[in-house]
């Protein structure tokens, strides 16, 4: 029998309630401005946190793609609790929310873990990581049923990041993929050092600057939990010939709760062609 992924969030980070949830995104989605962006997403950077912080910014890029189809989705999230060498996949099986399962595409995995040896099935680090499953709902309410494959960073410098587009580049030629890169941006700084440490990062993805994201994240003159996701989305999206970017929307913590003594950075943005 395959594996089930359980939610290890909802009722905490976004509502465990199937109907709650629904009503939660739809009015998330309703408070987005309708945007047409003329071509074709070929990725995503979205935040993951609780979706009374990040989850309006969230639906800005969500909303997006709503009602189109992909023959698969790839989301990249960083590690938060396990720490190992390299890239995990879930490859078999799926990932449980209140909103149903979303499928394993098991054969895009398989092709992915046989490209290279950076991939491997490390279960462990999928157990209790929130940055793949915080997208999975509004994957869900936006796409219907879609199948995935979850990946989970545990070495994000700039040789994995590298290697990893070229391993998601190989095994997704032909296909319709969608990229997500899971990432929150600043944390825990006060509003206004957060505001001017994420304008480096919202300057590097309007560059499509990787290389200058990375040496910014090095020298710590801003900051991205999932600084690899987001690295890896961007030279994917290049190699499958998006040649446009929209940032979509930036906001942090402090926005929503009024406390901007200490706050977290959060962007949407897409790539497309």
């Amino acid at each position: 029998m395959d594996a089930l992924r359980k939610s290890v969030v909802a009722g905490s980070w976004y509502p465990g309630n199937q109907s709650v949830l629904i009503t939660d995104i739809e009015n998330y989605f309703n408070a987005v401005s309708d945007i047409e962006l003329e071509g074709e997403v070929i990725s995503l950077i979205t935040p993951h946190a609780g979706y009374i912080y990040s989850g309006q910014v969230a639906a800005c890029a969500y909303k997006l793609i709503r009602g189109k189809k992909y023959d698969a989705v790839i989301v990249i999230g960083p590690s938060h609790r396990v720490a190992f060498q390299g890239v995990s996949v879930f490859s078999a099986g799926g990932y449980e929310t209140p909103l149903g399962i979303v499928p394993v595409a098991r054969e895009l995995a398989e092709k992915i873990k046989k490209i290279s040896n950076l991939v491997t099935d490390i279960p462990a680090a999928h157990l209790q990581e929130h940055s793949i499953e915080i997208q999975l709902p509004f994957l869900q309410y936006a796409l219907g049923n879609f199948p995935f494959v979850p990946l989970i960073m545990g070495d994000q410098g700039a040789a994995t990041c590298e290697e990893l587009a070229r391993i998601i580049y190989e095994s997704a030629r032909g296909q319709k993929v969608l990229i997500v890169g899971s990432s929150d941006l600043s944390h825990f700084h006060s509003y206004n050092k957060a505001v001017d440490m994420d304008a480096v990062v919202l300057r590097h993805l309007k560059d499509f600057n990787t290389t200058g994201l990375l040496e910014s994240l090095e020298n710590r003159t801003t900051e991205a939990c999932g600084g690899g996701p987001i690295v890896v989305s961007i030279m994917v999206a290049g190699m499958m010939g998006a040649n446009k970017v929209q940032i979509l929307k930036y906001a942090n913590s402090g926005d929503i709760t009024g406390d901007r003594s200490s706050v977290v950075g959060y962007i949407a943005a897409a790539y497309y062609k």
